[in-house]
Formats: structure tokens, C-alpha cells, sequence
């Protein structure tokens, strides 16, 4: 496929930055999509702009949280067959300038949303997610539905069973709606692949929504799902609810399985990456991540650790560690005032709100970005060949390129590898004495918010992964809610760090952030 005729790569030169204004009142329906399927996905693609028709203004459903739903539905007040339909209508008509859902399952999503009003209609609840849609990141398989993760050695893949999470979100009432864009294998803050093309964000469709859940991102801010799920290897969830608005968390290494993930757990870094639940309202987490937790028998990583309760933190007796900028690091830029102003106001905000808050950074902050890319190089790319190899992909994306060149001039012996995991120790302990004196770490996200397309060619350009980086190194949970808006009518999002298994205090510092800051708000698109 040539790179003009790539599906989404002609919206890169849709225009200018979109302003941030007050959204008008929504009402009406859209018609009944034409990307129906039955268990047999059809790709949705972008089309030219010129041919794009106009938006109608969104069902108001489109707008609520998973967690209204969820009561408004068990309440017979909406039914789950007009809340699918609303999502569907949604994905139609924006779909088309975000590129951000690659398949739907539509036909299945409807003919699951009958069955679950019928159900109630005989009194019975499946579970808390009784009738909500959602969708999911294309490197969680999904039976019946192609998992492609971006790549085209697995660009028909169908899998014969969901990815454990799936299931858990299927067991509790929800409806898979369909999967979205990605990076090929996750490789890349912007998300674009030779599969599918490019996402574009809802804010600015002339700018990236993120990677590598960037599909999730977008569509979730722009209303075509109230939520969806996520993974995070180096700010894979962080960086797309900052550029796109919304809220997510990358729980503690070890909390959530990594069963019918593409690829798969394993490995000397698996620790760095882990899946959790993209919103838009912060209530929204609280009420899937505790869906997604616990041992599967399968997965060797997972701990049984008990996840505390949001609404049991006690906010006034926090301690809370903020800090505007990353330490210096090779490629390094300066927020912008912007972000440095999102950070300093929501310092200003929990303090306000009783807690203690000092600024103040770990000591070895500055080492995290080269040893995080000294680590996942240290093979020279060798193991990433090899996977390419073995799924059948001989064309692979720009992006994937880059990787392998990145990491060809990094490999290491396996005594300095060991060592390598040695520094990695000796950093997580450094920020484990850290977090003796302080609950709560607030922090960017980026230096700014949603580049152009193409940033990720430059990922030092604006500091991608020095931010986030360092949190997959420790696998500490970390929590990202927007805060801010840059001049120009952009989200600014924060990332919450706290420590092992306290997603209970990431949760709650994000929703009263949310509550006195506004959190997501709606895209004019």
C-alpha cells in the first residue's frame, strides 16, 4: 500500500487548531451506522475530507459517564439498545476525521444490547456493567474480532477467545463495541501503522491523540465510548489522556493480567508494562479497574493484593511531592508555561484542599530516561527482529524502523545487561526512601501538550517518555486527569504517582483534581 493511499493519512492535513468553547446543547440521534457486522469485522476507514458529511450534533448519551449509564440503565430510565446505538452513531459520524475505531462488531454489540434490556426486563442484572458498551486497544484479543496490534503479520487475525480482561468486562454486563488504533506493537507515542493509518486528535486533527492507546484516546474524548481499556509500557495510557483530555491509570505492575495481551506477558522488562481502564470521568475507574484485578491462573506475574477503597483516603492527611520539570536528560526541553502553570495551580489546589505539598523530586530522576532505553535495547533490537520474523511481518511501520535503528547501536554483553538490572534495582529503591516522606507525586505528563503529527520521529523534541518513563520503571500506579488548557484550546494533563497498590490514593487525588478543575471537556469537532 502506497504511503498516499495509506487509510487516515490524508487527514494530517486537515486544519488549523480547533478553539476551546462552550459546547451546544445536544439533542437528536443519528441514523443506523453502515459498518454493521456479525462476528465478521469490517475495517472502518477514514475518508477524504472533502466527502466527509456533516456532524449532527450527539445523543446526550453520548456524553455520559459509563457509571450514569450503568445506574440510568439498571433504572429503566435508558435502555441499553439506545445507549449502543447512540455510541455506533457516534463512531459513524466521527470516525471518519479521527480514524480512531479499526472494527466494529456492531451487529453483536446490538443484538447483546436486546438481550441485556430483555434480562433486566425479567429482573436480572448481569453485573455492575449491565448493558454499557466499550471499546478496546487492538493489542487485546477479542473472539470474533480482528487483533491485528498494528501489524501486518496479524492484519486478519481473529482470535478464538477474549483476552481475560474482556472477559472480566463481558462477565459484568458490558458490550464490546469494537477495537481501536494503535501504533504498530505498541511501538510509538503517535498512533499510526501501515494497517490502519493515523489517528488524529479530536481537539486538533492536525495533532497526535497519543499512543500507544491513542485510539482509545480519541474516541473516548470526542463520545463514541463512555470508556475502554488500555495498556502502558512507557506512558501508553498517560500520554493519550493527556493529548486527548481524558482520564486513565496504569495500575501497579502485577494487579491486572496480562492474558490475551499481542504480544504477550513475559520477558526480563514485563514489569514495566500493564493494562488499565481510559475514561473520561475519574468515577469511571473507580468502578472498572476493580473488574480487571486479580489472579487468572494464567498469568505468573499477577499478586492477590487487595485494592483499597477511593472513598476511604482521607485527602487532608496527604503528603504531596510536585514538580514542574524532568531533570535533565539527553534532548530535554522546557515546559511550557502552560504545563508548568497546570502543574503549580493544581499544587495550589490540594493544598487548598489540606494536604501537605512541598516541591521536591526523587533523587535519581535524571538517570530514568537513558537507563529505560538502555534497558529496552540492551539486546540491539535482536529479540524484535526475530518477533517480526515469527508473526509474518516483512513490511513494518517508519515507526517500528526507528526502533530497530535506536536500538541497534545500544546492545549489550550480559554482564552489562546484569549490571544494567542492578542500576534498575538500585533506582526503585531510591524512590521507594523517597516516598517515606510524601503519599502523592504530581507531575506532567509531556513538556506540552498534543504535538503535531510526526513528533514521535523527535521523541526528544518534547520530552516523550522522560515524564512517564521513570513510573514504568518502578511499576508504581499512576493516574492521569486533565488539569489545564494551553493557550490555544489544547488538554494539559497530570500524571498522580503513588506507591505499590495504593491506586486507592491515585483515584481519589484524580477525582477531586477532576471535581475543582473540570476535568475532559467535550471536543467541537
Amino acid at each position: 500500500m502506497s504511503e498516499s493511499s495509506r487509510p487516515g493519512r490524508e487527514s494530517s492535513a486537515y486544519g488549523q487548531a480547533l478553539s476551546r468553547r462552550e459546547f451546544l446543547a445536544l439533542s437528536g440521534k443519528g441514523g443506523v451506522a453502515a459498518l454493521t457486522v456479525t462476528m465478521a469485522p469490517t475495517l472502518v476507514s477514514p475518508v477524504q475530507a472533502n466527502e466527509v458529511p456533516p456532524i449532527k450534533p450527539p445523543d446526550t448519551h453520548i456524553y455520559d459517564s459509563a457509571t450514569t449509564l450503568a445506574k440510568a440503565i439498571r433504572e429503566k430510565r435508558v435502555s441499553s439498545v439506545e445507549v449502543v446505538n447512540a455510541c455506533l452513531d457516534r463512531i459513524e459520524a466521527i470516525n471518519p476525521k479521527l480514524n480512531a475505531v479499526v472494527q466494529t462488531a456492531a451487529d453483536t454489540a446490538r443484538q447483546e444490547a436486546r438481550a441485556a434490556d430483555q434480562a433486566l426486563a425479567r429482573g436480572e442484572i448481569q453485573g455492575p456493567l449491565h448493558g454499557v458498551p466499550f471499546t478496546v486497544k487492538d493489542n487485546i484479543e477479542t473472539v470474533g474480532v480482528i487483533c491485528a496490534s498494528g501489524t501486518k503479520g496479524r492484519a486478519s487475525f481473529v482470535p478464538k477467545e477474549d483476552a481475560i480482561i474482556v472477559a472480566r468486562l463481558r462477565a459484568a454486563g458490558g458490550i464490546l463495541l469494537g477495537k481501536t488504533n494503535m501504533p504498530e506493537l505498541g511501538f510509538g507515542a503517535e498512533t499510526d501503522n501501515l494497517v490502519y493509518g493515523q489517528t488524529n486528535n479530536p481537539y486538533d486533527l492536525s495533532r497526535i491523540a497519543g499512543g500507544s492507546s491513542g485510539g482509545e484516546g480519541a474516541i473516548i474524548a470526542a463520545g463514541g465510548s463512555p470508556f475502554g481499556i488500555g495498556n502502558d509500557g512507557g506512558g501508553s495510557i498517560r500520554f493519550p489522556c493527556h493529548c486527548c483530555g481524558i482520564v486513565g491509570i496504569k495500575p501497579t505492575t502485577g494487579r491486572v493480567p496480562k492474558t490475551g495481551h499481542f504480544p504477550g506477558s513475559g520477558g526480563a522488562l514485563d514489569a514495566f508494562w500493564q493494562s488499565g481502564p481510559m475514561a473520561r470521568r475519574v468515577e469511571d475507574l473507580i468502578l472498572t479497574l476493580p473488574l480487571l484485578i486479580g489472579p487468572d491462573g494464567k498469568d505468573a506475574s499477577l499478586v492477590p493484593m487487595p485494592l483499597g477503597d477511593p472513598k476511604e483516603v482521607k485527602l487532608e492527611k496527604l503528603r504531596v511531592a510536585y514538580y514542574t520539570q524532568h531533570p535533565l536528560s539527553p534532548g530535554m526541553v522546557t515546559p511550557t508555561p502552560a504545563t508548568i502553570d497546570t502543574v503549580t495551580t493544581t499544587a495550589k489546589v490540594l493544598a487548598d484542599a489540606g494536604m501537605s505539598v512541598e516541591e521536591s523530586q526523587p533523587a535519581g530522576l535524571n538517570q530514568s530516561t537513558d537507563l529505560y532505553f538502555r534497558l529496552v535495547s540492551a539486546d540491539g533490537g535482536a529479540g524484535l527482529q526475530a518477533f517480526l520474523k515469527e508473526i509474518g511481518t516483512t513490511e513494518y511501520s517508519p515507526l517500528v524502523q526507528l526502533a530497530l535503528d535506536a536500538r541497534s547501536s545500544r546492545s549489550v554483553t550480559t554482564t552489562e545487561f546484569l549490571q544494567l538490572v542492578r542500576k534498575w534495582n538500585t533506582f526503585r529503591s531510591a524512590l521507594l526512601s523517597f516516598m517515606d516522606q510524601f503519599d502523592v507525586i504530581i507531575a506532567p505528563i509531556m513538556a506540552a501538550p498534543a504535538p503535531p503529527h510526526g513528533v514521535s520521529f523527535d521523541s526528544n523534541k518534547f520530552g516523550l517518555f522522560s515524564y512517564t518513563g521513570a513510573y514504568n520503571l518502578t511499576g508504581w500506579p499512576t493516574a492521569a486527569v486533565r488539569a489545564g488548557t494551553s493557550p490555544d484550546g489544547l488538554p494539559i494533563g497530570i500524571q498522580i504517582v503513588t506507591r505499590p497498590w495504593r491506586e486507592d490514593i491515585a483515584l481519589a487525588v484524580a477525582q477531586y483534581i477532576e471535581t475543582v478543575l473540570g476535568g475532559w471537556q467535550p471536543p467541537t469537532l
